[in-house]
């Protein structure tokens, strides 16, 4: 082998490493997120069943708390069932992530039972873009509007999957492709893990850019 081969297999070696330990970070950030928001129910409800024993015995008053804390409960409720469990862990747990950083999200997600695709490639491609978009979001300033929209569903007898988010400008190009959103350091190895799993299956997978929003759709036969 070649000095030039070496330290090229050294080099990809080096990005992969930094590539694994980036969304092993990102998964620890989402499982201290979901902790941290379970912690916060545990409290809730504690709380919610000593202001229940303090009515006991005022019926009219304990029906209209427990009619308030109904209302708060569908407000509150914002997960998303396919109908396939593994879908619904990564697609909770990244939007829950995205709403910690007062994104805006609206999401509609259903996972047939015929799937072609493996599962954990359905995952891959559904949290790459999530992370994508997340990223992109929070690089617009603050006070900017900031959004995804997610819908995971079947069209014309395909698995379609379309991510939209806001960013800052518009996505840049090199080669015919767009970069990552980090930038001409970024890695890009998400986008790249895409475009694999949709060859892989003879999917397919589009990209659009205009000022201020990006937009990738998925379809993966089923």
């Amino acid at each position: 082998m070649g000095l030039k081969q070496l330290l090229f297999g050294r080099m990809i070696e080096r990005r992969l490493a930094a590539y694994q330990n980036e969304l092993m970070e990102k998964h620890c950030e989402e499982v201290r997120h979901i902790y941290q928001t379970m912690r916060g129910w545990r409290h809730d409800f504690h709380n919610h069943i000593q202001a229940l024993l303090a009515l006991s015995g005022e019926e009219e008053k304990t029906r209209e708390y427990l009619l308030n804390l109904n209302d708060d409960l569908i407000r509150v409720d914002s997960i998303l069932k396919t109908g396939n469990v593994m879908v619904d862990a990564i697609l909770n747990s990244k939007l829950s992530l995205v709403r910690a950083r007062k994104i805006e999200v609206n999401a509609k997600a259903w996972v047939p039972d015929n799937l072609r695709i493996a599962e954990i490639d359905l995952c891959v491609v559904i949290g790459n873009l999530l992370d994508n978009a997340m990223e992109a979001c929070l690089q617009q300033p603050p006070e900017e509007h900031r959004f995804i929209r997610v819908f995971l569903g079947v069209l014309k007898n395909q698995l379609y999957l379309s991510v939209s988010n806001s960013m800052a400008g518009a996505a840049q190009k090199t080669g015919g492709k767009y970069t990552s959103t980090k930038g001409a350091e970024g890695h890009g190895y998400g986008l790249l893990r895409v475009d694999r799993i949709a060859e892989k299956y003879g999917g397919y997978v589009n990209r659009q850019s205009e000022e201020g929003a990006f937009a990738t759709e998925v379809l993966l036969p089923l």
